[in-house]
């Protein structure tokens, strides 16, 4: 039951963008630029490993399903984002603040698990050749994908009920341009807060250094084995065949340990709008350009599957 001093919010005003008026319809431009660009991307991956037989590898699996969970974690943020951009009116309601919050977690969460079930798939690859259609089996590599969305609606639940258990007594603007934990706790009230920020935050950490923490460790192992190849050659391709997911990983965790891991203190809103965008519309944006570009297997398939269909339509 409320208390005399708190009001029930029934919806939340996102003001993110208010700090540039003079800019939106520009962002507008850019963004929505972006979203369609990281959406064709990822439906070109999933399109050209659902055509080629060749890539009907574990590999490829995982990165099938990286890009459905990119594509979905888009969705639930960057379309909003474009609306408000055009719009005057920029509130949202409670339940739908508590599901895109959940949404983006879950989508967000079951990347980070995908890049790390990705890596230990490399690390059998290369590490253990002989094991390898033993350990990264049809049925376990169903179950790594299963549990890597399981854990990320996980770890949604566990967020989204954490923070929405508490009291809002506003004001009831968030300043943020998508339901965000950090800009939401600032509205909210009671003794709990300063516990559910900690523990949120606590979790967060824990579960992003872990999984990067097991990414790493396995490309320590990769390298270790790769040093002891005795050809450049056999190096080089050895090493190239993790190149794209290295490098995303290497973007996906530096801008989120720029948002984790920035120091205390205040924030504008200019800065934590632009902060924002790096981990909601760029880097989405930068995976499949990466993925395109750095496989080159993946690079070969698409080029061999999109000529042939349109020698198909000019015969």
């Amino acid at each position: 039951m409320l208390g005399v001093n708190h009001t029930f919010m029934p919806q939340f005003i996102l003001i993110g963008f208010s700090a540039f008026p003079h800019l939106q319809l520009m962002f507008f431009l850019l963004f929505l630029l972006m979203y369609l660009f990281t959406l064709l991307g990822n439906l070109l991956i999933m399109t050209t490993i659902w055509s080629e037989r060749s890539l009907h590898t574990p590999m490829y699996l995982f990165l099938c399903a990286l890009s459905i969970s990119e594509i979905l974690y888009t969705f639930v943020i960057i379309p909003r984002m474009l609306a408000d951009l055009l719009s005057t009116h920029h509130s949202i309601t409670f339940v739908a603040c508590g599901n895109q919050m959940f949404f983006s977690f879950t989508f967000g969460f079951t990347h980070s698990f995908l890049l790390t079930v990705m890596g230990y798939d490399r690390y059998v690859a290369i590490c253990h050749p002989l094991r390898y259609n033993v350990l990264m089996s049809p049925h376990g590599c169903a179950c790594l994908v299963a549990w890597s969305w399981i854990g990320g609606s996980v770890m949604g639940m566990v967020v989204t009920t954490a923070v929405f258990q508490l009291t809002f007594c506003g004001p009831n603007e968030i300043r943020h341009f998508f339901c965000h934990v950090p800009p939401l706790l600032k509205l909210a009230c009671g003794e709990n807060v300063p516990v559910v920020a900690k523990c949120v935050g606590l979790v967060c950490i824990t579960v992003l250094l872990g999984c990067c923490l097991l990414i790493l460790l396995s490309y320590a192992f990769i390298v270790s084995t790769i040093l002891r190849i005795p050809s450049a050659e056999g190096q080089h391709k050895a090493f190239s065949t993790c190149a794209s997911h290295l490098t995303v990983v290497v973007v996906h965790y530096g801008f989120a340990s720029v948002i984790y891991l920035k120091p205390k203190g205040p924030q504008s809103l200019e800065g934590d709008t632009l902060m924002g965008i790096t981990y909601t519309v760029l880097t989405p944006f930068l995976s499949p350009i990466i993925f395109s570009l750095r496989n080159k297997e993946l690079k070969v398939a698409m080029k061999k599957t999109f000529l042939s269909k349109l020698s198909l339509q000019n015969s």
